[in-house]
């Protein structure tokens, strides 16, 4: 039959391909990344991975689940990248592997498995880690040229693994703070953001490398747009509202709040809009929900970064709106077809 004529249906994706899509549309960020940080990366997603897919089969076993099918799927695997992607590159092997297998064990599987967890694992993981491994998540590597020495690959490979760095130096020469977190420091230091934004470690919009990373996400974001495997409301309902309320304290005081670009292209602000807060199983079903869910993130993650004691709020404030997922589905559920207020009025105000 052409495809021309009637009937036009056409067959769902499957969720082994849509986790591959989202997968493929992450190679841009990560290919900027290591562009400009070195190849760690790729070790610390290749780890993550294979925890994953490694605790998602034992978990199945305990289950008496069939395991091939769920690790085809790719969700497992979506999760790792997410949570690698979050972490330091030059992470030490085990806080990769701790933070996987805990956002692939409990935080997926304790609820249920996949379409059951009401939190994204990605963002347990990471929560668990910076709370329980403060000092490791805090080594970010220099980014291309700005460092003192620069790690090769195999050097980069030795740290993670056997926590040696080549002719005795010392981690802070080839690690530094993020650009948020040099941002608060400096401002608590009775800095200018003129004079901050001088830094060597700044670019055009935020942090040397980094902001090109966020581009490389963006990028990504757009295509998940562009073949709809995401709507548009938490995207634009998550950075228009960070950057409403970023442009309104940079407006009442330029000197100590940057502009809300630099909130955009810094931290987790563009890979946690368009590939963490669009999670399907742990957000809102409801196009108004959505909207309310992600402009309750952006206004959160603002509060923590500027206000909070962690440098960026993406994970924390996906937990929190994660949190209010039911309430929210149930104050925005759509008006049921052909029937007249609420049950409760039909009910005497009985529920």
């Amino acid at each position: 039959m052409s495809a021309f004529f009637s009937p036009f249906i056409s067959k769902p994706e499957g969720v082994s391909l849509i986790m591959l899509k989202v997968l493929l549309a992450l190679i841009p960020g990560i290919a900027l990344y290591v562009w400009f940080f070195g190849s760690a990366i790729l070790i610390s997603i290749t780890l993550a991975s294979l925890t994953a897919l490694g605790t998602e089969a034992l978990m199945l076993k305990l289950r008496n689940r069939p395991i091939s099918p769920f690790l085809k799927d790719n969700s497992a695997l979506l999760t790792a990248w997410l949570l690698a992607l979050s972490i330091p590159p030059l992470a030490p092997w085990w806080l990769v592997v701790v933070g996987t297998a805990f956002a692939i064990s409990i935080s997926k599987h304790l609820y249920g498995g996949l379409g059951n967890n009401p939190f994204n694992p990605a963002m347990i993981g990471y929560a668990v880690l910076i709370i329980s491994f403060p000092l490791q998540m805090t080594h970010w590597i220099t980014p291309h040229g700005l460092g003192q020495v620069e790690l090769g690959f195999f050097d980069q490979l030795d740290y993670i693994f056997r926590g040696i760095l080549p002719d005795g130096l010392k981690l802070d020469a080839v690690t530094m703070a993020t650009p948020l977190d040099t941002l608060k420091t400096q401002l608590h230091m009775y800095g200018n953001i003129n004079e901050i934004m001088n830094l060597p470690i700044y670019g055009h919009l935020a942090g040397q490398g980094s902001e090109w990373v966020a581009t490389g996400f963006l990028l990504g974001g757009l295509y998940l747009l562009a073949t709809r495997l995401i709507s548009w409301h938490i995207p634009v309902a998550y950075l228009g509202t960070l950057f409403i309320t970023a442009g309104l304290f940079h407006l009442a005081d330029p000197a100590h709040y940057v502009t809300p670009l630099f909130h955009w292209f810094s931290g987790a602000a563009m890979i946690g809009a368009f590939f963490i807060l669009t999670d399907p199983v742990s957000g809102p079903t409801t196009h108004k929900g959505k909207l309310i869910f992600a402009a309750g993130a952006g206004f959160i993650t603002y509060l923590i970064r500027v206000f909070g004691g962690f440098p960026d709020g993406m994970a924390f404030a996906t937990l929190l709106m994660n949190i209010c997922v039911p309430l929210i589905d149930a104050y925005t559920q759509p008006k049921v077809f052909g029937k007249k207020g609420r049950l409760s009025d039909k009910n005497g105000g009985q529920a």
